[in-house]
């Protein structure tokens, strides 16, 4: 079976170069980009595409991911640059009512005047990946199925990880990774360094880097100034380190140059491209999975996120400290909730029809593999079990879909510690994936930042809300455990639900951050033995817990090995046609490039041309809400237009400063803050949003929709060097034309 995985992706890839029907398409693993090296030259690249493939090399040493979102080194001092909203979160946790960075924006006048971004941030830049795929699936995993199945391959991916965390000796600094690709068709071992301690360096003001906000959030023309910068730090050795004064700048390998707008202005037509990290695509999903994702979850997630976003909006409004604590959690919500209704709006009135295009692509599969005895032999069976093991799977979810939004925040660091403890009473190598001893600082800092991102009253009021829709449904499909847990009763109303609440929130300590952390170091028999409301509550759901994810093991045991031979048929089949099949997104590396290029029509009937400028800015200002530009920038705008823009603008734009770009690049979340490279790999953009009507794009790409949305970073310049006045920053980066 591991041979043939092997063959399977290298056949696929070897066809690349001449298969790539689309120059804007793929989100290409590294070591891909050889094979379509035609094609990117073509397209305007000036590297070497061989050098794009060394992770350590540049310009690819230079990318780091955040966790959700990218960002790059600017300068050898270890500097970064991302977009705002990856920042929001530290931000937000730096903020009060009376020091209001959200509002105002932040900038460090010194290396001692950055900030700690917020507890958990990491810097990781990957610096070896490895195909593992022999020692994931090996010859004993092969033959298992069910939850022994998912146990041996967690089992294998621990071990891996293990070694190549111990590498060089502990404390290594690194972390290693296990990633699947082709649903399980193939694995690699992604190592990285961590690096702990990154500091809040400068933001725009909130009327530059959310300019526009919700309202212009998915759509163009946009003029959102989506930038700020964090530092990485080391310790004095020079490897990675917890949070000190006495640390010092990490000095990075490689870091990117911004491109000078007078040598290498950025114009329409121009060869981009964008290195990132992807967070989730569904691209290779079989169609009854689609199916049920427009029909039935996606829906769901929506009016559940539209009803979580009313209620904070109520349960904040005129506490700007509460406002300040869920800022990012809003912000967050917010933007998924508008990119699922831009999908479902997508699917729903796509003449053509997504559901039926990606059916014919699997029936012509399924003929392709019956075509032929070998074929049928080796994957018929799979295509079969497949489908019939999804139904289940599918079955549970629609049942236990609600289940997702009821649990008090509280409640949820409970359940956490309390499996924490159960844990810590095994070897480290027998116990649960996140939860080992690599994973305790995670948790330790989760629990740290909890008091800067809850607020009791709108936790009980959301809580209480999906709890009364829960508790509406028929009474023996209700979870017992959970009902017995919090002391609820089928039927009960919203104000009944929230009455129980508030008893089960005074009965708790857990809102006391030295209280939950000293949970941390007690053992199961401490949580069995209290009476804090909340812990009796984890402890009682427990075993329900356990039952819960043993039954959704087996299912995916039961299901891996024939998904991931349908995955195996359809590159095969996909090859024998010349083409080739890049792997979903999954938080790896990727690239992908395209031009910078507007729409005719855009979605809304206009034509969309390529770049903004500052004059739209002005012209969207309100003086409130999201279009509220700070005076001091309305001021600059004002007096370019009387003398200049200094080197930032351009002739072609009426002599005005562009903003952000449209460009057809390929990409999802997770890329937000990607560097976007001319053909000379230097920095002209950061990559951070899409259109509304093209984020279908995750499951079905349309070449003549999909757009990214691109800050310009000539407008981030103009504005650190007019307006935010941020000298120090722009002489690291070596910019120094006014």
């Amino acid at each position: 079976m591991t041979r043939f995985i092997v063959a399977a992706v290298a056949t696929a890839t070897a066809v690349a170069a001449a298969s790539h029907a689309h120059a804007d398409e793929g989100m290409w693993m590294p070591q891909q980009l050889p094979q379509i090296a035609k094609a990117m030259k073509a397209a305007g690249l000036k590297t070497d595409p061989q050098q794009l493939a060394k992770l350590t090399e540049f310009p690819m040493g230079a990318v780091i991911s955040l966790g959700d979102c990218t960002a790059s080194f600017v300068s050898p001092l270890g500097l970064l640059v991302t977009n705002h909203h990856c920042a929001y979160g530290s931000i937000q946790v730096n903020s009060t009512p009376e020091r209001d960075l959200l509002k105002n924006g932040f900038l460090a006048a010194s290396l001692a005047d950055e900030l700690p971004a917020a507890p958990g941030t990491r810097v990781w830049m990957t610096v070896a990946v490895s195909d593992v795929t022999a020692q994931v699936i090996d010859a004993r995993t092969a033959l298992l199925t069910g939850k022994a199945r998912i146990d041996a391959i967690e089992a294998n991916e621990k071990s891996l990880v293990a070694a190549c965390e111990a590498e060089g000796g502990a404390p290594s600094g690194y972390r290693c990774n296990v990633a699947s690709f082709f649903a399980g068709v193939q694995f690699q071992l992604v190592k990285q360094l961590e690096i702990r301690d990154v500091r809040l360096v400068h933001a725009p003001a909130q009327g530059v880097g959310l300019f526009g906000g919700d309202t212009d959030n998915w759509v163009w023309p946009r003029h959102t100034g989506d930038y700020s910068f964090y530092r990485a730090y080391v310790g004095a050795d020079g490897k990675p380190a917890d949070f000190n004064a006495a640390n010092k700048p990490f000095v990075p390998p490689h870091h990117l140059t911004v491109a000078s707008p007078v040598t290498s202005p950025l114009n329409a037509g121009d060869f981009v491209m964008v290195a990132g990290y992807p967070g989730r695509t569904n691209r290779l999903r079989l169609p009854s999975e689609m199916d049920f994702a427009f029909s039935v979850s996606q829906p769901a997630r929506i009016k559940a996120m539209g009803e979580s976003l009313d209620i904070i909006a109520e349960a904040t409004a005129g506490r700007r400290d509460a406002e300040i604590k869920l800022a990012d959690t809003k912000a967050g919500l917010g933007n998924y909730y508008k990119n699922l209704q831009g999908q479902q709006e997508s699917y729903d009135f796509d003449t053509t029809g997504i559901l039926a295009r990606k059916t014919a692509t699997f029936d012509a599969l399924a003929r392709w593999v019956n075509a032929d005895a070998k074929r049928q032999a080796l994957y018929g069976a799979d295509l079969v079990r497949t489908a019939q093991l999804l139904a289940a799977r599918q079955a549970t979810a629609r049942a236990e879909f609600l289940l997702q939004y009821t649990t008090p925040q509280l409640l949820a660091s409970a359940r956490t510690l309390y499996l924490l403890a159960q844990q810590q009473t095994l070897p480290d190598a027998q116990r649960k994936a996140g939860y080992q001893a690599r994973d305790l600082l995670r948790h330790r800092q989760a629990l740290e930042v909890l008091d800067l991102r809850h607020d009791e009253a709108t936790d009980k009021r959301r809580a209480a809300h999906f709890l009364a829709q829960y508790l509406a449904g028929p009474a023996d499909s209700l979870n017992a455990p959970l009902l017995a847990a919090l002391g609820l009763r089928p039927g009960m109303d919203e104000a009944a639900v929230k009455a129980r609440l508030d008893a089960v929130y005074a009965a708790s300590q857990l809102a006391d951050k030295a209280e939950r952390l000293a949970w941390l170091n007690r053992d199961a028999a401490a949580f069995q033995a209290s009476s804090d409301s909340f812990i009796a509550a984890a402890v009682a759901l427990y075993a329900d817990d356990e039952r819960r994810e043993t039954r959704d093991k087996e299912l995916a045991g039961q299901l891996q090995a024939p998904y991931a031979r349908t995955l195996q048929a359809l590159i095969a089949f996909k090859a024998s046609q010349g083409q080739v099949l890049y792997p979903d997104a999954n938080s790896t590396l990727r690239v992908n490039f395209g031009t910078v290029t507007g729409r005719t029509p855009g979605a809304d009937g206009s034509i969309w041309t390529p770049f903004t400028t500052l004059r739209g800015i002005a012209a969207k200002h309100t003086g409130s809400g999201d279009f509220n530009a700070p005076q001091n920038q309305l001021d600059a705008i004002k007096a370019g237009k009387a003398s200049h823009y200094g080197p930032y603008g351009v002739k072609a734009l009426g002599g005005s400063v562009p903003v952000n770009f449209l460009a057809t690049l390929d990409t999802t979340g997770g890329n937000s803050g990607s560097p976007v490279l001319n053909g000379k790999s230097e920095l002209v953009g950061l990559l951070f949003d899409g259109t509304l009507d093209a984020v279908i794009a995750d499951w079905d790409f349309n070449p003549k929709t999909t757009r990214s949305i691109v800050l310009d970073t000539r407008y981030m310049l103009w504005q650190m060097t007019y307006v935010d006045k941020a000298d120090r920053l722009l002489r690291e980066m070596g910019i120094t034309a006014k």
